[in-house]
């Protein structure tokens, strides 16, 4: 192993520390337990919440005048740069931020139809406490402090080191252990912007990259106990979150192995295949010493201060003008669907005869309840919370909602939002498996509980 000066020691175990602090460790900073990212978060929200669905109105009508304009530009040939790939995207994008912009409108002014801007709907996403207004708060420290996790040597380091659990069990690089956990004890946006950030710097695969975003980007401990008060049964939270993370790694285990995660392409965002020869140690190194040989070369190629804050920066305008836009439009769409239509309780109808043969009291209630959540994580546990009486339905109303994963709400709208290669079908796909794997999973364990 090479030597190292002292200073690049410290650029490595200064920076990760923090970034894994920030990120990662959940404390008790304001009465609740949550990573400090998360508090952060909340405590600047309390105080910019009155103007946030204003200033995020202007970010999306930014995100769609600029996006327009971009149709009209002609980029053949010439160097992008950040702003060419900020606002040069696809029709279908296009079309998707010009609908969160007009969608924002209508909430803000109340204007139009009630379906779009009610409390229920689009004035859930965008008001003074709604998911909007959490995100942009989120993005900010996020975005400014995500390099902490992916320029310092971290990643290098742990994903050396966990190759030989990750590769074989989930196929997966090692690396990905800290998406993982990001997500898992800290919040699965973060999780998938981490993902994100990773495929488009060329460290996952395309494949690797949709296993990541759609298996790993868990609700973080604190929502899953959110969820779990909502429908009455906070006393069983240890059960309950034991059931989610054993459930979780069964899922992912089963599903990159088939369709459609099974059949994504191994290649990186360059079109360069996976050769596995990255992830071989050199002669002479254990998986320690070459975790420590990566880390400590990686910190000391990102020694520039202003650098790492302009990365910063732009990661925060490529969360706001990027993901909130998506979050906004299909979010909207699919909240109004499920407070103004039968369309859930119409797709839920296959599932009742499953829940009947499993066993689970009031199967018709709780059929809709199992697709539902595909709109927003809540949804079932709000909707269970007077609906189902059975202690034993509510339980497992309130895990498959977490187990689930994809909801449109959030994650589904960051990962469409995202570069990471997963289109719509894929997660609607994605979500039914899950939902299907998942069921008798639960239903056995809380038939042993109650």
């Amino acid at each position: 192993m090479k030597k190292h000066s002292l200073s690049t020691w410290l650029s490595f175990i200064i920076p990760s520390l923090i970034g894994v602090i920030l990120f990662m460790v959940p404390l008790k900073l304001t009465g609740d337990w949550k990573v400090p990212i998360a508090t952060l978060a909340d405590i600047l929200s309390s105080f910019v919440a009155p103007i946030m669905p204003w200033t995020a109105t202007i970010a999306l009508i930014i995100a769609a005048i600029g996006s327009i304009l971009f149709l009209f530009i002609n980029t053949d040939g010439k160097e992008t740069n950040f702003w060419v790939n900020l606002f040069n995207v696809s029709l279908f994008w296009v079309i998707t931020r010009v609908i969160g912009a007009i969608f924002a409108i209508l909430v803000v002014l109340q204007i139009g139809p009630e379906a779009i801007w009610n409390e229920n709907t689009g004035g859930l996403l965008l008001s003074e406490d709604g998911l909007v207004t959490f995100l942009f708060t989120i993005f900010l420290f996020a975005g400014l402090l995500l390099p902490l996790l992916l320029n310092f040597g971290l990643l290098e380091f742990f994903g050396t080191m966990m190759v030989k659990v990750m590769r074989p069990l989930f196929k997966l690089p090692g690396r990905s252990a800290i998406d993982a956990l990001t997500s898992w004890i800290g919040d699965g946006t973060i999780g998938v912007l981490l993902t994100s950030k990773q495929y488009e710097e060329g460290h996952y695969t395309k494949k690797e990259a949709a296993i990541i975003g759609t298996t790993f980007s868990v609700v973080s401990i604190t929502f899953s106990i959110v969820i779990i008060e909502e429908v009455g049964l906070g006393s069983y939270f240890l059960p309950f979150y034991g059931t989610v993370i054993f459930t979780g790694l069964i899922l992912a285990f089963i599903m990159p192995r088939i369709y459609p995660l099974g059949n994504k392409e191994d290649e990186y965002i360059d079109g360069r295949p996976f050769t596995g020869d990255e992830e071989k140690l050199p002669e002479g190194y254990s998986s320690i010493s070459h975790g420590l040989e990566n880390a400590l070369t990686k910190a000391e190629a990102n020694r520039s201060f202003t650098r790492t804050v302009s990365e910063g920066f732009k990661n925060v305008l490529d969360m706001w003008l990027g993901v909130i836009p998506v979050v906004m439009a299909f979010g909207t769409i699919a909240l109004v669907l499920a407070e103004y239509t039968s369309v859930f309780t119409f797709l839920g109808k296959p599932f009742e005869p499953i829940l009947a043969v499993l066993n689970i009291p009031q199967a018709a209630d709780a059929a809709q309840l199992m697709v539902v959540g595909f709109t927003d994580m809540f949804l079932p546990a709000i909707l269970a919370n007077g609906l189902i009486t059975s202690e034993l339905t509510l339980f497992v109303v309130a895990t498959i909602s977490v187990t689930q994963l994809i909801f449109m709400a959030e994650v589904g709208g960051l990962l469409l939002g995202s570069k990471i290669p997963v289109n719509f079908l894929d997660l609607v796909i994605i979500f039914l498996l899950r939902t299907l794997i998942a069921l008798p999973i639960v239903a056995g364990i809380a038939h042993l509980l109650f």
